[in-house]
């Protein structure tokens, strides 16, 4: 009987690839990236040490996987924010606050996604995913009808500089470093603030 068709309690055939995804992503949880192992993920997945190198290749393939699977859960979770009826102010900070609970969410994915010497971070997969999630950004900025742009162009950077202040905000709040105990900081005061550094002018636009 070869491991993908061994069938338990963490997979059935077909799916060894998941099976290892999902044992990876225990392993980092517990004992993050600088203390992952692939060869424990293969024993949690109840495999050889060999099978997840048919799948992945080597360690940076399988966080590289787990990376790609870590955007695309983050951009399901951005394009499933109700956005209609509120104005460009309200669908970013809605937007912001996702980015922020999927963090605190997955605080082992999240560390891993900006992890760039990992993995190949060019990967054409993860590179999709990591632009989905700023188009997703861009959308909620400009309206789902605007133009496609280039990365050159204005309104996306502008998006880029948005991406970057809400990122900023999500990992100093992970570390501990802005104080919780307030009500909402990033819904109430300290989002308008950091837009205001880019110059968005979000109450002239709809």
């Amino acid at each position: 009987m070869t491991e993908e068709t061994r069938t338990g309690d963490r997979y059935h055939h077909g799916n060894l690839r998941a099976a290892l995804l999902d044992s990876a992503l225990d392993v980092l949880s517990e004992s993050g990236v600088a203390g992952f192992s692939m060869r424990e993920a293969a024993r949690r997945a109840g495999v050889s040490q060999s099978a997840p190198k048919h799948h992945f290749g080597d360690a940076r393939g399988l966080l590289g996987a787990l990376a790609t699977r870590a955007y695309r859960q983050l951009c399901e979770r951005l394009e499933a924010v109700e956005l209609s009826g509120r104005d460009v102010r309200e669908r970013v900070t809605a937007l912001a606050l996702e980015y922020v609970a999927f963090a605190r969410d997955n605080r082992a994915l999240f560390d891993l996604m900006w992890r760039m010497t990992q993995f190949d971070y060019n990967d054409p997969e993860l590179a999709e995913q990591k632009h989905r999630a700023l188009r997703a950004l861009d959308r909620v900025l400009r309206g789902t009808d605007a133009a496609p742009t280039s990365e050159e162009d204005p309104p996306l950077v502008q998006s880029y500089a948005v991406w970057s202040l809400v990122h900023g905000y999500t990992t100093l709040a992970l570390e501990g470093a802005i104080d919780e105990d307030a009500a909402d900081p990033l819904a109430n005061d300290l989002l308008p603030a950091m837009l205001q550094l880019v110059d968005v002018s979000l109450g002239d636009r709809r």
